[in-house]
């Protein structure tokens, strides 16, 4: 094969890899263009075989300008961290959220039965309540919600300043949220545990906060911040019972790579959910122990479910048809 013959037989590629080199360069997202690592390899074959052959220096010095462009361009840094944080809430996290769905209601469905249950049981067997908060928590919750309590002060005393009440509720937060991810390795039980005694635990603080408080106190108190602990706390028992269905059913694969699959196509679930109740904890700290109106709080707690709402059911829709 003569130059005349090689430069005939590959110039097609060779613009049709420069098309595809100006269409990344001008959105700066590889990832788009899914050919073009593959048409890369093909340049810098041409460009080994031009060179070997002495094909002149017009075809050797085009197609070494093609493949330093496309070298820079297929291996260059990754985007700043605040452009894949962006991406990432914007579009990775809600994605991830709607691909799992089924896992959310599973989750939702064992978390809220037995606080609906618990809560429930306050007007019929308030034993029950009393035997698993016990003394002490019985004693914190009337200090707070009690008939005659200022939550306010109560969190003033307790805490001291709006963030050492932040501090005490991340510490919070993340560790039920360590706890129901961490609970996945062993089949999932450890989350389905979490989850259920989570569901209790809030049911009976409702149901003693009706039997022996005041409603109004606690209501007010976490309209604010209860989307954000609460779908948070769902979503990372989302990403710990995806590991746990993995090594109860790894299809084709070992356990080993099964959990290794599950671990990595839930970490945005992981990620997202702890950001969350992260988030809880900031709107608890700084926000939920204010002393505002009634309506004020309420109008907030509102709108963030209905943001939340909005948010994992169409944000990341357009970019990707998710």
């Amino acid at each position: 094969m003569n130059r005349q013959q090689f430069e005939n037989k590959n110039a097609a590629d060779w613009r049709d890899f420069e098309l595809k080199l100006k269409a990344a360069e001008g959105r700066n997202k590889v990832g788009e263009t899914e050919s073009l690592p593959s048409s890369f390899r093909k340049i810098c074959y041409d460009l080994s075989l031009a060179q070997y052959r002495m094909f002149g220096h017009r075809i050797v010095d085009r197609l070494n300008g093609l493949a330093i462009r496309g070298y820079r361009l297929i291996h260059r840094k990754r985007s700043p961290f605040g452009e894949n944080a962006v991406r990432f809430v914007i579009a990775t996290f809600p994605q991830a959220f709607r691909r799992e769905w089924k896992l959310f209601v599973a989750v939702s469905m064992v978390f809220w039965l037995p606080f609906f249950v618990m809560w429930w049981s306050a007007e019929q067997e308030i034993e029950w309540i009393q035997a698993l908060l016990g003394p002490e928590q019985m004693a914190s919750i009337e200090g707070m919600y009690g008939k005659e309590a200022d939550t306010v002060e109560h969190l003033r005393q307790k805490h001291g300043s709006n963030f050492m009440m932040f501090a005490f509720y991340i510490n919070n937060n993340v560790g039920i949220d360590f706890r129901l991810f961490a609970g996945g390795i062993f089949f999932g039980v450890g989350t389905l545990f979490y989850l259920i005694y989570n569901g209790l635990f809030f049911g009976a603080v409702v149901g003693y906060v009706d039997y022996a408080g005041d409603p109004e106190l606690l209501w007010r108190f976490v309209a604010g911040h209860s989307s954000f602990e609460l779908l948070g706390m769902l979503v990372v028992g989302m990403a710990g019972l995806k590991l746990g269905l993995a090594l109860l059913a790894p299809g084709s694969l070992a356990r080993g790579e099964a959990l290794t699959k599950a671990g990595r196509d839930g970490l945005p679930l992981l990620i997202g959910g702890v950001v969350m109740t992260a988030l809880a904890a900031v709107v608890e700290g700084f926000w939920s122990a204010q002393s505002m109106p009634s309506s004020v709080k309420y109008g907030v707690g509102v709108s963030f479910w209905i943001l939340h709402g909005i948010y994992f059911s169409r944000a990341g829709r357009r970019a990707h048809g998710a």
